[in-house]
């Protein structure tokens, strides 16, 4: 069976899109020998066998290649800015591999990717763990980071604008605590440990809390004009998820609700959630077009077709 060795990153968001783009390789018929960068600290011992890629999530597998010089083709996916430091240790020192002939670089973000002249992929995930299989009990949820006014503001607003929902939200502990230290009265910190249900640092279990919330809002940070993981599995789970203003939204018809600001939002979740007709309808076709377009194997597929090419 044709192998491959995947860099599991440092990285916690890596970690997610990283296990979906292996799960892609599986189904394509590789085995996928891990090494994580969390747990393991004996490299050497992985590249004694033969791989025909090594795989992983912005320069981690760049980094490994480099420094142990390995002959193996090396398959590297961004979904951050390759110029700034979220790309990972080695975001200036290896830049300059990025166009050796046996590096092959998926970038995340069309606008950038033309910039730089790399292979425009966008998110997918594994719609074998990413669907609908759970009744929701929650109405809205944020997932990440409440690490700007902006961000801690939207939701505490949102809470206090639609009383009457549920909400939850997901994110680091650390992250959680300091957006706790910034809110400003009683009020506002007992919203938040109400809505505070801890952080996830795996697809399965990421899956199943989207399934639990009916809504989730996005607010997309990185790139030009990409839209975040965040949003590719939440569409695959056939929960809504109601945007900021994206150009990649065209990549799904438009069929992705948009919110102009915190007002225009609190009202379009109160549409959807009072409309269950509007928001099956968008839902389910928000789900075929991950199933056809944005699926682990499809995808994956891809990127090997334009390896060979």
């Amino acid at each position: 069976m044709k192998k491959i060795l995947a860099i599991l990153p440092h990285s916690i968001g890596g970690r997610l899109t990283s296990s979906s783009i292996f799960d892609g390789f599986r189904e394509n018929g590789y085995d996928v020998v891990i090494f994580d960068e969390l747990k393991d600290f004996d490299f050497q011992k992985y590249i004694k066998d033969d791989f025909e890629f090594i795989v992983g999530y912005d320069f981690s597998p760049i980094k490994l290649k480099i420094d142990y010089s390995l002959k193996i083709p090396c398959i590297a996916y961004f979904s951050d800015v390759i110029q700034e430091k979220t790309s990972g240790v080695g975001y200036i020192e290896y830049n300059k591999y990025l166009k050796n002939n046996d590096i092959y670089v998926f970038y995340w973000d069309r606008e950038l990717s033309s910039k730089e002249n790399l292979n425009y992929l966008p998110h997918f995930v594994n719609c074998n763990v990413y669907k609908n299989y759970l009744k929701p009990v929650y109405d809205v949820g944020f997932m990440g980071r409440l690490d700007t006014d902006l961000r801690l503001n939207m939701f505490l607003e949102l809470n206090k604008k639609l009383p009457h929902l549920k909400f939850c939200y997901y994110g680091i502990e650390k992250h959680y605590l300091d957006a706790l230290l910034r809110c400003k009265t009683d009020v506002e910190k007992n919203i938040l440990k109400l809505a505070y249900k801890g952080f996830i640092d795996n697809e399965k279990d990421m899956a199943h809390a989207i399934n639990q919330t009916k809504i989730i809002y996005n607010i997309n940070a990185q790139g030009i004009s990409s839209l975040n993981y965040r949003t590719i599995q939440v569409m695959a789970c056939e929960r809504l998820i109601i945007s900021d203003l994206r150009e990649e939204l065209d990549l799904f018809d438009n069929v992705i609700p948009i919110y102009n600001d915190i007002d225009d939002l609190a009202q379009k979740i109160d549409f959807y959630i009072k409309n269950q007709e509007e928001y099956t309808r968008i839902v389910k076709k928000s789900r075929e077009f991950i199933k056809l377009n944005h699926d682990s194997k499809i995808c994956v597929k891809k990127m090997l077709e334009i390896i060979k090419n």
